[in-house]
């Protein structure tokens, strides 16, 4: 590992940088995982160090990046395409969710759900370890039950901000299917894929 002054022409800072944010992880936490300290990836993804080409493979492991993608000009994005919405599954019935945030993104989730009528997450309610969600719905209607015994009803276009902690349940209600945008941040530990019970839903 070298600590000169970042060579002009290889700002690759930013895109290390972007790369641990989306994750949600620290200096301190990234720096440990590639056996760097936190002063020195602090210079660098501020491109005021440079790093040996070994270092840089560290770090890409660390953070599961492709080590080209830090010689390619940054994007202002990642754009996940209509029609290429990964499909995910956390249980329930009668219900088809898509995921539209990059698997990467730690810092929020959004899902789309398609709930058929009646269908929902089922009876038993379930609480997610996140700060906030919101949940908006597109097309139908949307009944929430709470712990407690409130009761949320939610036409087309309503939308609800909550405690995710709140434990609760969903059914959909009417004669048409109801197509619900839910929003969770920060997004749960492990990627949705990786979850197979709806108790574990962002």
């Amino acid at each position: 590992m070298e600590e000169d002054p970042a060579d002009a022409s290889a700002h690759v800072g930013a895109r290390l940088r972007a790369a641990r944010l989306a994750q949600r992880r620290t200096v301190a936490e990234v720096a440990a995982a590639s056996g760097l300290t936190k002063g020195f990836l602090s210079r660098l993804e501020r491109d005021r160090a440079t790093a040996s080409v070994a270092a840089l493979v560290r770090l890409c492991a660390a953070l599961d990046l492709a080590v080209g993608s830090l010689f390619e000009p940054a994007p202002a994005g990642e754009v996940v395409r209509a029609g290429h919405h990964p499909p995910i599954s956390f249980g329930g019935h009668g219900v088809r969710e898509w995921l539209l945030t990059p698997a990467g993104e730690r810092r929020l989730a959004v899902i789309v759900s398609e709930v058929e009528p009646g269908g929902g997450s089922g009876e038993e309610p379930y609480a997610l370890d996140a700060d906030v969600e919101l949940a908006l719905v597109l097309a139908g209607g949307l009944r929430l039950r709470f712990a407690g015994g409130e009761v949320v009803e939610l036409g087309t276009g309503d939308a609800l901000t909550f405690d995710p902690a709140r434990a609760r349940s969903f059914t959909a209600t009417g004669d048409a299917p109801a197509r619900v945008l839910w929003v969770v941040s920060p997004a749960l530990s492990r990627s949705p894929g990786e979850r197979g019970e709806r108790g574990e839903r962002p």
